[in-house]
C-alpha cells in the first residue's frame, strides 16, 4: 500500500530537521575567535604606477589578529593571475620558483608561474634588494605583542598586463599559508586608494588602485588536534590535575612509529636530529597527554587581601623552538591584577568594559623564547590578584581561568568536576552520597512494593 503523500512530507521534513540538528552538533571550522573577534590578516595591494605592459604594486600583509603571530619558517603567499601576467621584477620578497620564462630572450622575468608563491627574504639581504617591512624570514608579530612588527611589504613589477584601472585584472585565489594551513582568504575587494602621507604631513599622494585580501584563522583547518592543554593544581589539595587523556590525540609509537620519543631514551639525540629534523610535525615527549605545550596553572598562595598564582609553560616539542610566543587567559578577576613577575602583560577587552582576558609574553632577551623539550624548555611566572569583596572564592574551582590560549591556539582544558575542590566540598563526595541516597531510597520502595 502506499504512503499517502502528507505523510512523505512529515517524514521528509522530520528527516530534514535531524540532519539540521546533527550539523549544529559538529564541530564547528569556522574562523570566529570569541577573544579577538575582528582578528584577521589583510593584504593590501597597492598599484603604485603604470608600466609600458603593466604595473608597480606594493603588497603588504597586516596581522590585526591580538595575539596569534607568524612565526619562523614564515608565511607564504601566493594568488592566481587573471591573465598572462609575469612578474618582472621583485623588491623585500621572491618567489619559490621562476616557473618556464623560456619564450624570453633579452630580460628574462623573475616568475612566469600562473600561480607564484611568494616568500620574505631573510635578515641581512642585501640593500639593492629591499623594500619597507621587509626582510624578517617571513616573521609577523601580533598587533598586541609588537604592531610595529606586525606588517610585512613586498615590491612587484608586473608585466603583460593591464595599463589601467579598466584593463587591469584582479589576482584572485589568494592563498595564505603560515607557513602551513590554517588560514582562509576571501576575493580580492576594490577599495578607496590607500593615501600616502609625506614625511612632512603637508602633502599627500594615493595610489592609482587599491585591492584588499581578507584572511581569517581556524584551529579545525589548520590542524585535526589540538596543540596544548592545561593541568591545575592548588595549595588547598593534594590533588594534581592532570591534562586530559589524549588531549592532542592518542598518537603511540606502536601505531604511528616516530610520533613521540621518552625523555630518557638512549637514541634521543639521533632521533630529534635524524631525516625528519626539518619536518614541521611536532616531535613529542611521550606523554598521556601528548601535547607539543602543557600550561599549568597553580593556585600558589591565600593572603588576606591578595591571592597568587604560578604559571608554567613547558615545551614537550623536540623540534620547535617557541619564539615570540604568547599566553591569553581568561579569568573575572583579571581586573584586579596588581602585580606580575617575568612576564609582559596587556589587558584584552573583547567583550568593552569588561577585562577578565589577559596577554603575557616573554621579556626580550630573557625568557621570550621557549627552547626545546628538556631541562630548559620552560617559562614560569607568578601573578598578584587583589580579592575582590562579594566575588573572589576558591569554592567550585572559581580560581581556575575559564580559558586559555597558547600562541592563538585554543588548549584543552581539565572537565569541571575534576577542579582541586576544597576539602569539605568535593563534587565526588557529592556525588557519591548522592548516589547513595538514591540507591537507599530505591531500595526501600521495592521492600515496600513486595511487602
Amino acid at each position: 500500500m502506499a504512503a499517502r503523500p502528507g505523510l512523505l512530507f512529515l517524514r521528509l521534513g522530520a528527516s530534514i530537521a535531524l540532519l539540521l540538528a546533527l550539523s549544529a552538533l559538529l564541530p564547528s571550522s569556522d574562523a570566529y575567535d570569541p577573544l579577538d573577534p575582528g582578528g584577521n590578516i589583510t593584504i593590501k595591494w597597492d598599484v603604485m604606477e603604470w608600466n609600458p605592459d603593466g604595473y608597480t604594486a606594493a603588497v603588504s600583509l597586516y596581522n590585526y589578529q591580538q595575539y596569534r603571530h607568524i612565526q619562523l619558517p614564515g608565511w607564504k603567499l601566493s594568488w592566481v593571475w587573471q591573465k598572462k601576467e609575469i612578474i618582472w621584477k621583485m623588491f623585500g620578497g621572491q618567489t619559490t620558483e621562476q616557473g618556464d620564462c623560456s619564450k624570453f630572450k633579452a630580460e628574462i622575468p623573475h616568475c612566469c608561474k600562473r600561480d607564484p608563491e611568494v616568500v620574505d627574504l631573510l635578515p641581512g639581504a642585501p640593500y639593492g634588494t629591499q623594500f619597507a617591512n621587509c626582510c624578517k624570514g617571513g616573521v609577523l608579530n601580533s598587533w598586541a605583542q609588537d604592531s610595529a612588527n606586525a606588517v610585512a611589504s613586498f615590491q612587484v613589477v608586473v608585466g603583460q598586463a593591464g595599463t589601467s584601472n579598466k584593463t587591469v585584472k584582479v589576482p584572485r585565489s589568494f592563498t595564505l599559508r603560515a607557513p602551513g594551513p590554517g588560514y582562509t582568504c576571501g576575493p580580492a575587494k576594490v577599495v578607496s586608494p590607500t593615501k600616502f602621507i609625506s614625511p612632512d604631513g603637508r602633502r599627500s599622494t594615493q595610489a592609482h588602485a587599491t585591492w584588499n585580501v581578507t584572511c581569517t584563522y581556524s584551529q579545525f583547518v589548520a590542524r585535526r588536534s589540538p596543540t596544548c592543554c592545561v593541568s591545575l593544581s592548588s595549595f588547598y589539595n593534594d590533588t594534581i590535575v592532570n591534562c586530559p587523556t589524549c588531549s592532542c590525540g592518542c598518537q603511540n609509537n606502536n601505531s604511528k612509529p616516530g610520533s613521540c620519543v621518552e625523555g630518557n631514551s638512549p637514541y634521543l639525540a639521533s632521533v630529534v636530529n635524524g631525516k625528519s629534523a626539518s619536518s614541521l610535525e611536532p616531535l613529542v615527549e611521550c606523554t598521556s597527554h601528548m601535547c607539543p605545550i602543557r600550561v599549568h596553572w597553580h593556585v600558589k598562595v591565600n593572603y588576606k587581601d591578595y591571592w597568587r598564582v604560578k604559571i608554567t609553560v613547558t615545551n614537550f616539542n623536540y623540534r620547535m623552538n617557541y619564539s615570540q610566543w604568547n599566553l591569553v587567559a581568561q579569568h573575572p578577576n583579571f581586573d584586579n591584577l596588581t602585580t606580575i613577575f617575568s612576564f609582559n602583560y596587556k589587558p584584552l577587552s573583547p567583550y568593552g568594559t569588561i577585562n577578565d582576558t589577559a596577554m603575557l609574553w616573554g621579556i626580550k632577551y630573557y625568557n621570550d623564547m621557549l627552547v626545546t623539550a628538556g631541562p630548559d624548555g620552560n617559562v614560569q611566572s607568578e601573578l598578584l590578584f587583589r580579592k575582590e569583596p562579594g566575588a573572589f572564592t576558591f569554592q567550585k574551582g572559581w580560581a581556575f581561568p575559564r580559558r586559555v590560549y597558547f600562541n592563538g591556539d585554543n588548549c584543552v582544558m581539565p572537565p569541571p568536576d575534576a577542579y582541586p575542590w576544597l576539602p569539605n566540598a568535593s563534587p565526588r563526595l557529592s556525588a557519591s552520597l548522592t548516589l547513595t541516597l538514591v540507591t537507599v531510597g530505591t531500595a526501600m520502595a521495592f521492600l515496600l512494593v513486595h511487602a
